[in-house]
C-alpha cells in the first residue's frame, strides 16, 4: 500500500493505493479548519470516548469558576476549572501581582478543591510553566507527574501536576 499525494489550490488530495488489488481510496486533507468541522471532530471523540466508559462516569462536563474581587468591586484573581470523569482540571489560575503573596491563589485553589470534593472528584490536575507557579503547587499538595523540557522556549519547561483526594 502506498500514501500518494497532489497539491490542489485547496489543500493535498491525499489517497492510498494497493497494488495487488488496484483499488483506489481517496482521502481529501484539507488545509483549513473552520470551527463546525472542529466542532464535529470533538463530538465525534467525544461520542467514542462515552461508548468506552461505565455509565457512572457518562455526566455532563461541568464549568466552575471563582473570582477574587477587591473592595472597589474588581476581579484581581480568579480560578476556572471543568469537572468530568470524575476529576477536576484547572484550566487557568490568576491573581494580580498586587495581591500575591497574600494567600489568594491558596484560597483559589482550595475554594475549588472543595467544590470538586463535593461533585465526586478523586484528583484535580493541571499544567504550569517554569516560569508560572510550579512550586507554589506542589507546596500546595499537587505532585508532578511529567514534563515537557525547552518548553515553550529553550531553558523552560511545562509541568503536568496531579493532588489525589
Amino acid at each position: 500500500m502506498a500514501l500518494k499525494g497532489i497539491r490542489t489550490h485547496s489543500g493535498w488530495l491525499m489517497y492510498l493505493t494497493e497494488t495487488k488489488k488496484k483499488e483506489l481510496l481517496t482521502l481529501k486533507l484539507i488545509e483549513q479548519s473552520n470551527q463546525q468541522a472542529r466542532d464535529f471532530i470533538r463530538k465525534k471523540l467525544i461520542e467514542y470516548n462515552m461508548d468506552q466508559l461505565p455509565d457512572h462516569l457518562k455526566k455532563p462536563k461541568e464549568d466552575i469558576s471563582f473570582l477574587l474581587k477587591n473592595d472597589k468591586d474588581e476581579i484581581v484573581g480568579g480560578i476556572t476549572g471543568t469537572i468530568y470523569w470524575d476529576h477536576l482540571h484547572v484550566d487557568f489560575l490568576w491573581v494580580d501581582n498586587r495581591e500575591r503573596s497574600r494567600g489568594n491563589g491558596t484560597k483559589l485553589l482550595n475554594k475549588i478543591e472543595d467544590f470538586a470534593r463535593t461533585r465526586g472528584c478523586n484528583f484535580m490536575f493541571l499544567d504550569t510553566f517554569s516560569f508560572q507557579a510550579p512550586e507554589f503547587y506542589q507546596k500546595n499538595g499537587f505532585e508532578v507527574f511529567g514534563t515537557i523540557n525547552n518548553h515553550p522556549v529553550e531553558g523552560h519547561q511545562q509541568y503536568f501536576l496531579i493532588k489525589r483526594f
